[in-house]
């Protein structure tokens, strides 16, 4: 059984593949906090600003099968060139996704990436891995195409994950929890400057930003 609290087709907003439209398939659920605002303050991660509870968003559902939720994504892709891609999210995809879904998704033709805290171990076949670490949680993947870090973390600063080979390392800034309804996130802004000048010093790393949120989409 497979539970995935939204799915939707877009643009990837961060990181090396952004721009690149996708299919995000979210999975329920996470290891690092319950997504109920009211365990937040105790939560390992507890700046998460995404809903991933439960299985009614857009698109969303139980599936009984890979195939069954291969299938579902394959629906969300249009009719037209470009290799499907379907990015596997949370939450924490890790929890779910597994070798039988990710043969699926390759049998409908998709490119498999995933967006994962790195606390779980990745199966194989995944196609581009990316490692976004979360505070003093250990992390027990050491090779991955992208590390992806929300900054700054007082308990997960960029000098801590030298171990782990990638081949691009971003920077993304961290927004506030809770989110301005109008205006600009001070928060966000302060991070951002704070951001830039670690990797004006540090040019191994490089900043991403939230385009999909800049832009306007989902």
């Amino acid at each position: 059984m497979y539970r995935v609290k939204e799915a939707f087709y877009t643009l990837q907003g961060e990181g090396a593949q952004a721009g690149r439209a996708a299919v995000f398939c979210r999975f329920s659920k996470c290891n690092l906090w319950t997504g109920r605002e009211k365990d937040r303050t105790n939560a390992v991660c507890n700046f998460c600003d995404t809903d991933f509870v439960g299985t009614d968003g857009q698109n969303g559902g139980q599936f009984e099968t890979p195939e069954a939720l291969a299938e579902h994504i394959r629906r969300l892709w249009p009719n037209a060139q470009g290799r499907p891609y379907v990015v596997c999210t949370g939450g924490e995809p890790l929890l779910q996704l597994d070798a039988p879904l990710i043969d699926a998704f390759h049998a409908a033709g998709f490119e498999v990436g995933v967006e994962t805290n790195g606390t779980l171990p990745a199966p194989a076949g995944i196609d581009w891995l990316c490692v976004s670490p979360k505070a003093d949680a250990r992390v027990v993947i050491e090779a991955c195409d992208e590390l992806k870090l929300v900054y700054p973390q007082p308990l997960a600063m960029p000098d801590q994950f030298g171990h782990i080979r990638a081949s691009h390392y971003f920077l993304s800034p961290m927004a506030s929890p809770a989110l301005p309804e109008q205006g600009p996130d001070p928060v966000k802004q302060s991070n951002t400057q704070k951001a830039t000048e670690y990797c004006l010093a540090h040019p191994q790393w490089r900043l991403t930003l939230q385009m999909h949120k800049i832009i306007g989409i989902d």
